[in-house]
């Protein structure tokens, strides 16, 4: 073997061991990010929080993840990766440990607030896997999704299991403290730091105007239905978030070194794929509390619904979870077969069929079964591909701000249209005779055709990339895609 090719085999190597430890790193996410659902009772009656006060465990979270996601991305990309990597690591088990102790809602909610920047994991870790291994960046990325779709699966099981073993919820909170307390050493003995930097310093403005306006956006979309549409709060928010939001973009096109660089969306390529993610977030995640209740609810209460229990329900989701995780893995593989468009563009036709099938199947738990598995394996092709079409067209210097747009885009649209399909299965609800309402049939209904009409947007915008990727191919025939060899690009 020639001197060449040992080297290349000693670089593939030590890449290989990297990918393997930010996995590990990624199941610990997983596991953290799924710990809590599971729990949400024990919460309530710990702190005597009822479940509108509940909401705020998983929204607190997500909110925050839009204001620290895009900072934490730039910080990588201006002062390294993997020192944020490690530094966000011990935020998120300092904010775990908060939880674990907090004597009061107020501080738990702070705690959960805190573990926001686990969402920063997966950009930072995209950049490192680019420059340690870019043409197999694809591949890399594909099995960090699936470790933390799966670790999410897993750790849903593993918390209401050890909740209803040893019956105390303080014990089963200090557990995360310790899936993230391993992230930290791992992360600063274990994984190399990248070369590259971006020029100049953080936006600090754009990211103070950018985050801001995000969380009032958000944070009245998501509670106006509890607060009122016309309460003041509510309404600062419908309007101020626009605003900021407003004056980021004006600061952002005057600022020599922009916390976002807003050509790069269009000019650089990244701007169909953050617009595919953010249909991608809008169904995913803005759909997913109408389809879990429909697993709960009962056809002799409700009219409608497959009447499991808790504990069957999470058994029977686990079977798409899982479906899901394996889907992810292969998409890379699809990808350098019949490119990443394609299957891009192949998983957002499988998920709009799966909420077709949703109102087909009726009350029928084998048919409704049946479409679900059939969405995972949609979104699990479609979240494994299209991060990396965002990491490949990304600027070698701004992997990680890229990557944490695509991260936000996804999460922002995600909490947006949750709110909005509550709106919409209000407009179908009928009185319950006490006072309030209560959903009907065509409410679920409406939600899954919705979201089959954003599934099939996905599709459309998946053969807008592949057309311009081969224009680009196109315009320069001597060029050499560096990442065609891991079907990131193609048509």
């Amino acid at each position: 073997m020639s001197t060449r090719a040992v080297e290349k085999s000693g670089r593939a190597g030590k890449g290989r061991g990297v990918v393997g430890f930010l996995v590990v790193t990624e199941l610990a996410s997983g596991f953290l990010q799924g710990w809590f659902t599971p729990l949400l009772e024990a919460i309530g009656t710990r702190w005597q929080v009822d479940t509108a006060q509940l909401n705020w465990v998983t929204a607190m979270y997500m909110l925050m993840t839009v204001v620290f996601v895009p900072v934490i991305g730039k910080l990588g990309d201006t002062y390294g990766h993997q020192r944020m990597l490690a530094v966000t690591a011990a935020a998120v088990t300092v904010g775990s440990v908060v939880v674990a102790l907090a004597p009061s809602y107020e501080l738990f909610l702070l705690g959960r607030a805190l573990q926001a920047p686990l969402a920063g994991f997966l950009p930072l870790e995209f950049a490192i896997v680019r420059e340690r291994r870019p043409e197999q960046a694809g591949r890399s990325i594909a099995r960090l999704i699936g470790a933390l779709t799966f670790g999410a699966a897993v750790g849903g099981v593993l918390s209401g299991t050890l909740y209803g073993v040893v019956g105390s919820l303080a014990v089963t909170l200090w557990v995360p403290v310790l899936f993230m307390a391993s992230c930290v050493p791992i992360v600063v003995y274990a994984v190399p730091e990248t070369r590259r930097r971006s020029a100049g310093r953080v936006d600090v403005t754009g990211a103070v105007l950018l985050g801001l306006g995000l969380l009032l956006l958000l944070g009245a979309l998501s509670n106006g239905a509890t607060w009122g549409w016309t309460d003041p709060a509510t309404l600062a928010g419908l309007l101020g978030g626009p605003a900021l939001l407003a004056a980021w973009l004006t600061t952002s096109r005057r600022t020599p070194h922009p916390l976002v660089d807003l050509s790069a969306l269009t000019a650089g390529g990244i701007g169909l794929p953050l617009l595919a993610a953010v249909c991608f977030g809008a169904q995913f995640y803005g759909s997913s509390t109408a389809s879990s209740f429909f697993y709960l609810a009962g056809p002799d209460t409700y009219g409608y619904g497959l009447g499991l229990s808790a504990s069957a329900a999470g058994l029977v989701l686990l079977l798409p979870t899982l479906v899901m995780v394996a889907a992810s893995l292969a998409g890379d593989r699809l990808s350098r077969g019949i490119g990443a468009a394609r299957t891009i563009a192949l998983g957002g036709s499988l998920t709009s069929l799966c909420f077709l099938g949703m109102v087909a199947a009726g009350d029928d738990p084998l048919l409704f079964v049946t479409a679900n598995t059939l969405g995972a394996v949609g979104n699990g092709l479609v979240v494994a591909v299209l991060p990396a079409v965002v990491v490949d067209r990304a600027a070698p210097d701004a992997v990680g701000v890229s990557s944490a747009l695509y991260n936000t885009s996804r999460t922002a649209a995600g909490a947006a249209a949750g709110a909005l399909f509550a709106l919409l299965m209000s407009l179908f609800a009928t009185a319950d005779g006490h006072g309030g309402s209560l959903s009907t049939r065509t409410s679920f209904h409406a939600v899954w055709l919705t979201a089959a009409v954003v599934s099939a947007v996905v599709v459309l915008l998946a053969r807008l990339i592949g057309r311009r990727a081969a224009e680009r191919e196109a315009r320069q025939p001597g060029a050499e895609a560096p990442l065609d060899e891991a079907g990131v690009q193609g048509a």
